[in-house]
């Protein structure tokens, strides 16, 4: 090889030398700016005035519901629907006959010494009768007339009837009136005297008492004991019975209340509660009396399929349960007051609430 062939080679060798260094130092130098690029935009991100930071999500603490009302079961005999202070007795609705307690009026009042009113029998009997827990709320109410007007010539005229006798004044007022039908005589079976829970007034010595003058007073004031007028004017169309200002008839106070503020006979109360304010509806009838009370009031369907029917009530309150003589009963709540049953059984609802159950029959129409 030339000399001249050597110095190319080794210019060659040379240049090429040059260019490795020279690419290795570049790729060393780029490496270096991405580092230092990927290093700055790590950097952190100052906060835009569009941006807040979300508050930290906390699991709030469960506590029960304070009005949440728990309700137990209350077991009572079906054939119960038919008796208790709110059966409802007219011409549509019989009677049938239960373990009544029966109490003379006159043998009561000589116990009590009590001589201001006193009691006529015009009854097969020899002693006016009349349901044992009736017979103090209406002393109460006489009493308390005689206070407030002074007049001491009330009687009891009409208390519980046997069937017999019923269908004897019904069959004497037919023969009076020529009428098919009486308006003032209730057929037998179908008499609310024959429940004891309902009683006549009249005066003597003119025998004759029309809820007038003084003896308004009852009117106005007997829904306090307890009692309604049954037959109340303006209502004939649906008792299909004349006005009747000296019967009464006792449904408790919470039920006497309500009805006497609302202007209700007994068919048109017991029809709203049935039709409205059954257990499963959004609602129950809920009211306050003139002392500050508190009531609540529902229907609860009859178990045709078992001797027993259960009952929901509301724990921790005393409660009320009357059968309705039509197909079910009607639970009383008394709101402020403690519970007087105990219950044994265990809870079966925690709260009111609506399902598929129809519970309801057709509503009550022109009925006595």
């Amino acid at each position: 090889m030339s000399k001249k062939q050597v110095n190319r080679e080794k210019s060659i060798r040379r240049t090429k030398t040059l260019f490795e260094i020279f690419l290795s130092l570049s790729i060393i130098g780029a490496g270096g700016y991405i580092i230092k690029g990927i290093t700055e935009r790590s950097q952190p991100v100052g906060h835009s005035q569009y941006y807040a930071e979300p508050e930290p999500v906390t699991e709030a603490p469960t506590e029960p519901e304070a009005d949440k009302v728990i309700y137990e079961t209350y077991n009572v005999p079906t054939k119960d629907k038919f008796h208790g202070d709110l059966i409802l007795v007219n011409d549509n609705y019989q009677y049938f006959k239960g373990d009544e307690n029966l109490v003379s009026i006159t043998d009561r009042n000589a116990e009590e010494g009590r001589t201001l009113f006193s009691a006529a029998d015009p009854s097969e009997t020899d002693k006016m009768l009349i349901v044992d827990k009736v017979y103090e709320p209406m002393a109460s109410m006489i009493f308390d007339f005689y206070d407030a007007t002074g007049l001491s010539n009330i009687l009891i005229y009409g208390g519980y009837r046997s069937t017999e006798f019923q269908q004897k004044l019904y069959d004497d007022d037919l023969l009076e009136t020529g009428a098919e039908e009486s308006t003032r005589v209730a057929k037998a079976g179908f008499s609310e005297h024959e429940t004891g829970l309902a009683f006549d007034f009249t005066t003597y010595p003119d025998y004759d008492y029309q809820g007038e003058g003084a003896y308004s007073w009852f009117t106005d004031n007997c829904y306090k004991y307890g009692f309604v007028i049954r037959y109340p004017e303006g209502k004939e169309q649906i008792t299909k019975i004349q006005y009747e200002p000296w019967h009464f008839r006792y449904v408790g106070k919470p039920h006497a209340y309500y009805m006497t503020k609302n202007d209700l006979c007994l068919e048109e109360y017991i029809n709203m509660v049935i039709t409205q304010y059954y257990y499963q509806a959004d609602q129950h009838l809920e009211f306050s009396d003139d002392d500050g009370n508190e009531y609540e009031v529902y229907f609860v369907l009859s178990d045709y399929d078992s001797e027993t029917t259960t009952i929901p009530v509301p724990t921790g309150k005393k409660f009320e349960v009357y059968g309705t003589n039509v197909n079910g009963f009607i639970v009383t709540v008394y709101k402020n007051e403690e519970p007087e049953q105990e219950i044994t059984t265990e809870n079966i609802t925690e709260d009111i609430s609506g399902d598929d159950t129809e519970i309801i029959s057709e509503p009550l129409t022109d009925t006595e």
